[in-house]
């Protein structure tokens, strides 16, 4: 490990796989950081009960909070319960509420990805569509499960990304060609939660926190999706590396 690396705390699932838990941590995430943001990644336990979660943010230089297969729990921006299908993680969500504003306080970058946005919007007071693929005048928004995984993480969709916004001057584009792998959405955008993209339905694509004093920002598509042959996921996954690195100094 070479040590000019900034340690990146990556937020875990909790997940039964019979017969045991296990607190689990996407491959492709891993990969993007250490091979396009140059950081050392470290999976960031959710232990249920009295575990802090919060003392790791004393020993790392960013966060970066992942998408997931489970939806951020309804009870959390006082919607309806979802469906009986829906996979839930209470102890991430747990994580999360707390990590996102001592992160924000503390000015760790912070990079949110699918879930990581929804988690992003709903612990700074904002709310969330549990289907979007179920209301007027939305798109489907989800993948074929039954395709291939080269075709759900595809080109979807454009996004067209605010002038003079974060993800404008991080890219030096005016949008791009994104995946669209998710169910739920952003519904309320939190206060102070920027707008950095939206899609051609309207739907919020990614946000910022412009009075966070670091990298703040959050992404609905999955840039770490083979990051390393996508020019926007290279400036989106450098530039929150050097963000890690400048806080690591």
């Amino acid at each position: 490990m070479s040590r000019g690396r900034p340690l990146i705390g990556v937020i875990s699932d909790r997940r039964l796989l019979e017969p045991h838990v296990y607190h689990l941590v996407g491959e492709k995430y891993l990969v993007a950081l250490a091979e396009v943001a140059g950081g050392f990644p470290v999976a960031l336990p959710v232990l249920p009960g009295e575990f802090d979660v919060l003392e790791a943010l004393e020993r790392i230089d960013g966060l970066l909070l992942t998408g997931s297969y489970s939806n951020v729990q309804p009870a959390l921006y006082r919607a309806p319960p979802s469906s009986p299908a829906t996979l839930h993680d209470p102890e991430r969500d747990r994580a999360a509420m707390a990590l996102v504003p001592a992160a924000l306080r503390a000015g760790l970058p912070l990079f949110g990805i699918c879930r990581g946005l929804q988690e992003l919007n709903v612990a700074l007071g904002g709310s969330l569509h549990q289907a979007v693929h179920e209301l007027p005048g939305f798109a489907n928004h989800q993948e074929d499960p039954a395709d291939p995984l080269h075709i759900q993480y595809g080109p979807a969709h454009e996004v067209r990304f605010t002038p003079g916004g974060r993800l404008a001057a991080i890219t030096g584009r005016e949008g791009a060609q994104v995946n669209s792998v998710h169910g739920q959405g952003i519904d309320r955008l939190a206060d102070g939660l920027a707008v950095e993209a939206v899609a051609p339905d309207g739907l919020i694509e990614a946000v910022s926190v412009p009075d966070a004093p670091g990298f703040a920002l959050a992404v609905q598509w999955h840039p770490e999706w083979r990051a390393a042959q996508d020019e926007i996921s290279i400036a989106l996954f450098q530039a929150f590396g050097d963000a890690c690195r400048r806080y690591r100094r």
